[in-house]
This record gives structure tokens, sequence and C-alpha cells, in this order.
């Protein structure tokens, strides 16, 4: 039992845990400042470029995929704003015809190629395919001593551990630029803090986390990792360091949880297969934001958290 573990459930439940904490991380100052749809947005924009990369690379490498996803994203900024001034509409409305345009062209192109031999095909794309991240080389836990087995792992988790890294130290590199613009955009500017260009590195890295996390996630299901774990955080406190702790707590917590309810739940109730890890995350996730709003000893305040004291 250990042994198959080791191979089949914890590689998959690691990147899980990974996706989760480096999407809660980000997800807090997407929540804080209002703009939690653009976790929504990215996704919806960045699958037509992974599509287009791979056709036009034949691999599915993280430099492909970036590549095609900011390709797709300058398009789409361009879209928005031929759609604002020709139909003289808000930015809002342009964003959600542009996002929802690309969205689907990108589902039409996996309809259309022939993408499935790499696990990129429309259920894949939408809800990850975290149960397919198999580590073969793994006999038992004394794998994670062997050099020889750890050079095996699968690439996913190598991968996600440096886009981790790199959210904490973004973080870190950022910390009063991010806190000052989330809370007081106005006085950011006026100490040259450049809130602005801040938030703009700030959805750069929520789109780069998104790139990252698609082959196991999808394009959908990484919504909820941004939003639930950081709004159930937010209800827990009104202070942003805690927030952002507890928001790590939950993402792994809901990690977890609906990694074992995915593969082990339906034996447990006596079926004989198992549901997606990606979707039953996202949905562990969910339950944690819905005992939050009903048991949150901050769910009945106003206003944002602050670094010190009460907002």
């Amino acid at each position: 039992m250990g042994a198959d573990f080791v191979m089949l459930g914890l590689v998959p439940m690691t990147v899980g845990v990974l996706v989760s904490v480096a999407c809660a991380l980000l997800g807090n100052f997407l929540v804080l400042r209002r703009q939690a749809l653009i976790g929504d947005a990215v996704s919806h924009v960045v699958l037509p470029g992974i599509v287009l990369a791979y056709i036009a690379t034949g691999t599915l490498a993280a430099g492909a995929m970036l590549a095609g996803a900011g390709a797709a994203a300058v398009i789409a900024l361009v879209l928005i704003e031929i759609v604002r001034r020709a139909g003289r509409v808000e930015p809002g409305a342009a964003m959600g015809v542009v996002f929802t345009a690309l969205f689907a062209a990108g589902v039409l192109l996996l309809e259309q190629t022939d993408t499935r031999r790499v696990h990129l095909d429309v259920e894949h794309a939408l809800y990850g395919n975290l149960e397919s991240i198999v580590w073969f080389s793994a006999q038992g836990w004394g794998s994670l001593l062997d050099p020889a087995a750890l050079a095996d792992l699968p690439p996913q988790v190598p991968r996600l551990f440096i886009t981790l890294l790199a959210v904490i130290a973004f973080v870190a590199a950022f910390w009063k630029e991010l806190f000052v613009g989330t809370f007081d955009p106005g006085f950011a500017q006026s100490v040259g803090a450049r809130p602005g260009l801040t938030g703009f590195a700030l959805v750069v890295m929520v789109a780069v986390v998104a790139v990252m996390a698609f082959d196991a996630v999808g394009a959908i299901i990484v919504v909820a990792m941004f939003i639930c774990p950081a709004g159930a955080a937010r209800l827990m406190t009104d202070r942003l360091l805690p927030q952002l702790l507890w928001s790590v707590a939950f993402a792994f917590a809901g990690a977890v949880a609906g990694f074992t309810l995915a593969a082990y739940g339906p034996q447990w109730l006596g079926f004989a297969s198992s549901v997606s890890a990606a979707g039953m995350i996202a949905t562990a996730s969910g339950a944690i934001l819905g005992l939050a709003c009903l048991f949150g000893p901050r769910r009945h305040r106003r206003g944002m958290p602050t670094s010190g004291g009460s907002a």
C-alpha cells in the first residue's frame, strides 16, 4: 500500500499542494484589490495560446507554453481595445466578450487538432489531469532518498516547486509595494511606489502560475485555487500577514483533502472508479470557504486587513 501510494498518489498530491499554495498567495492580493476575476480572465486567455504553441512546436514545454500564453495576452489586450472603441462599450463588457471568444477559440482548436496523445483535449484542458502524473521509478518511501529515483520525478514537480519559490520571492521582494498599492493606490503613487507597475507585475505572476499549472489542474479549476483559500483566509483575520498564512494552510488542507477524497472516497462508498482530483480539490477548497463564511470570526467585518491593527 505504501509503495503504491508513493508511485501513484504522492506526486499528484504534492503537485496539487504546490499549485494550491502558489495560487493562494497571489489570490490574497487579487481578493483584496477586488480583482478576483482576473484569475478567471487569465485562465480563459491562456488556453488558445497554449494550444497554438503546441501546434507550432509539438511540445508542452514550459517555455513554449509561456510564449503562447504571452502572445495570447497581447492579442487579448489589442482586441479589448478594438471592441471598446468600435462598440463604445465599457472596458468590463469588452473584456467579457474578448475573454469568452478566446476561450471558445481555444476549445475549438482542441477539438479540431490532434492533441490527445499529450493529454491535451477539452476535458484535460478544463479540469486538468493530475491522475496521470505517476512516479514510475518509485519503489516505496525509500525512493525519496534515492538520487536515481528522484532524477526520474515527473517534470511537473520541479517546475511547480520553482514556480512556488518564484511567487514567494515576488511577494517578499515587493511586499511594501504590494501592501501600499493594495490599500491606498493614491498614496502609493505619491511616494513613488508605482502601483500600476506593481499591479501589472501581479497579473504577470498570476499568468505564469496559471500556465505552469495548466497540464495539472487545467484552465478552469485553477480559478478556485486562486480565490477560495484567499477568500476563506479573509474571513479569519483583518491582518495581512496572518491572512497569507491562513490562505496557505487552507490551500494545503484543500489539496490534501481533495486528492484523498478523489482517489479513495468513491472506493469507501463502494464505487469502482475515482473522480477528478483537480475537481475534488476545487470542491474541498469551496467547502473550506463555505465553512469560513459560516464560522469565520471576521465574517461580519467590513474593510480590508492591515499589517498590524484592525481595519
